[in-house]
């Protein structure tokens, strides 16, 4: 029987919009099965991990090294787990899938094709992704509906077909005014990069600081003209099938 045989993902988001981020993930590792929460130290993600820390919560903190973050977020794995006394699994591309990347497209190749940054976005990102949530029934995330026109209309929880796991997005409704009075309430240590310009940080090589009136995610992979561009993670199945592969 699958998770989605056992837990509606329509009731699952009715239940969660009616309870406090402390609540949402409560009920979110209550569902039977492993709990993922995958990190990429922005600040939403923060305020996710915050809360696990400080709350006790049995999920698991996991992030994708890719390989290619920036030295600040790297620092910030270690701060935070120091900060919070949770271990955040990191997860790094195979070494064979980079050296084949590489030997096709170039090392920085991504920024000649769209076919070349999805092919890398899969070695760095899709792939290790894919262990990281082997055998989870619950994939929770930071997804805002503020974060850009793509994402306008995120539920707080979805199933996730290609995957075979149910999708919780405990911020959805959480502006970016209510993160910052957030993480300044209670300290929560975030990325000095977001006080630089970049509110929406990836790899290095592929994310710039955006300019005012600019959408918080203009920033990632900003040389593409595709406004919905996204790197794969969080599409639905057909549209990431249809994504190059290295």
């Amino acid at each position: 029987m699958t998770v989605s045989e056992t837990v509606s993902a329509e009731d699952l988001s009715r239940r969660l919009a009616s309870l406090d981020l402390a609540g949402r993930l409560s009920l979110a590792a209550a569902i039977p099965g492993r709990t993922v929460f995958t990190t990429s130290l922005g600040i939403e993600d923060q305020v996710i991990t915050a809360a696990i820390g400080e709350g006790g919560v049995d999920i698991d903190v996991v992030t994708l090294e890719t390989g290619r973050l920036f030295p600040e977020t790297l620092a910030l794995i270690d701060e935070t787990e120091a900060r919070y006394g949770l271990s955040i699994r990191r997860y790094h591309p195979d070494a064979a899938d980079v050296e084949a990347y590489a030997a096709r497209y170039g090392l920085n190749g991504f920024y000649e094709s769209v076919e070349a940054r999805h092919a890398c976005c899969d070695v760095r990102k899709l792939r290790p992704l894919k262990r990281a949530l082997e055998g989870a029934s619950v994939w929770i995330t930071g997804l805002r509906r503020g974060q850009s026109g793509n994402r306008a209309a995120i539920p707080f929880a979805e199933y996730d077909a290609a995957r075979g796991l149910l999708k919780v997005n405990p911020l959805a409704d959480w502006d970016i005014e209510a993160i910052r009075a957030h993480v300044a309430e209670n300290a929560v240590p975030v990325n000095p990069l977001h006080g630089r310009g970049y509110p929406s940080i990836g790899c290095e090589p592929c994310t710039r600081a955006v300019r005012p009136g600019e959408p918080e995610r203009a920033g990632r992979w900003w040389w593409e003209n595709d406004v919905k561009r996204e790197c794969g993670l969080h599409v639905p199945e057909a549209a990431a099938s249809e994504l190059p592969r290295a």
